[in-house]
């Protein structure tokens, strides 16, 4: 073998040999002064991409842990963020959120059309106001995903808001509806960009199952009313403790001429009949008892005493009924797919 082609052998050969960190490719000096072999830029790449955040390895590692505390984003797309942004831990979190919601909208769209028959029903009472909203998703077991509840919180929490911005004179008892389309305008609160329906996108971008905001009702009542509620197979959300969850809801609307502490309780009971009998109508007192198949609460038998009716549970209590909203998980998708 020729001295010539044995120094391009040489030559050929030293690149591959794996270099120990931060010394130039087949050379025991650092790129600084292994010369422009294999490199286009004197500046090492975190230079260009992270500016002077990564200067101090502890100082880095220390924000790279408070971005992933504050947003619960996998580290990988939190270093991304810091990279991006310079090491400036607010713009980090807002490229994240942005980064977060684009690619949640996309999934959103593919998987658009998919059908949405489990969720979660969610009741919220704060003052003399309750909501009832429905969020749906494709399985039991999404349903069950501390994200997905989340969702829901943060959907009661906007219609929540919605309404107490409402201003209205109450004489009497106010109650409203939501559908899908006005849920998902709905500003997502105070300590949140956006809307509701960006919140959804980024939930379906975490747990990749299509999803729906579906309805929410609303009650609003003034002094000498109170509303009953009742959340069948209820769990308390993990950071909300008056929001309630589960797969039946029901308010009641009641009328009293004073307030009890039995109210409550009695509140429970009529809402757990409404959920138990899906009643259609309130009807009223004088009303003849129905059976099984009848549609008006009062008329109906008592769930929890069907030898009396619910009228004649409510009347020795001093209450009048006058009004109530029904939500059942899903109720609707069949009748829809049938169709």
């Amino acid at each position: 073998m020729s001295l010539l082609r044995a120094l391009r052998l040489c030559l050929v050969a030293r690149p591959r040999r794996c270099p120990r960190r931060g010394l130039g490719p087949g050379s025991d000096l650092p790129f600084s002064q292994a010369g422009p072999l294999l490199l286009q830029s004197p500046e090492p790449w975190h230079s260009f991409h992270a500016g002077r955040w990564l200067s101090s390895s502890a100082s880095s590692k220390e924000l790279l842990m408070k971005l992933r505390r504050k947003t619960g984003y996998a580290f990988v797309n939190c270093k991304k963020a810091l990279e991006a942004c310079g090491g400036d831990l607010k713009k980090a979190e807002s490229w994240l959120h942005k980064q977060a919601q684009k690619e949640g909208w996309s999934k959103a769209a593919k998987l658009h059309g998919r059908k949405t028959k489990e969720g979660l029903i969610g009741l919220l009472q704060e003052g003399n106001t309750t909501v009832l909203v429905e969020v749906n998703c494709e399985t039991d077991f999404v349903s069950r995903n501390l994200k997905f509840q989340q969702l829901v919180q943060q959907v009661a929490l906007g219609t929540m808001l919605h309404c107490q911005s409402l201003r209205d004179q109450l004489s009497s008892y106010s109650k409203g509806f939501l559908n899908s389309s006005e849920l998902s305008e709905l500003p997502a609160g105070p300590e949140t960009e956006g809307f509701l329906k960006d919140q959804l996108a980024l939930a379906i971008g975490k747990l990749g199952e299509n999803m729906s905001l579906k309805r929410a009702a609303w009650v609003k009542v003034p002094a000498g009313f109170f509303v009953g509620s009742y959340v069948h197979g209820a769990m308390h959300s993990p950071s909300l403790h008056n929001l309630v969850l589960g797969k039946y809801g029901a308010l009641v609307v009641c009328e009293t001429s004073e307030q009890r502490a039995d109210l409550e309780d009695l509140g429970r009971r009529l809402g757990q009949h409404v959920v138990g009998m899906a009643p259609l109508s309130v009807g009223s007192l004088d009303d003849e008892p129905g059976g099984e198949a009848e549609t008006k609460m009062l008329s109906q038998p008592y769930l929890l005493d069907p030898s009396i009716t619910l009228g004649q549970y409510v009347e020795p209590h001093g209450v009048s009924v006058v009004d109530f909203v029904r939500f059942e998980c899903g109720e609707g998708e069949e009748a829809a797919e049938a169709e």
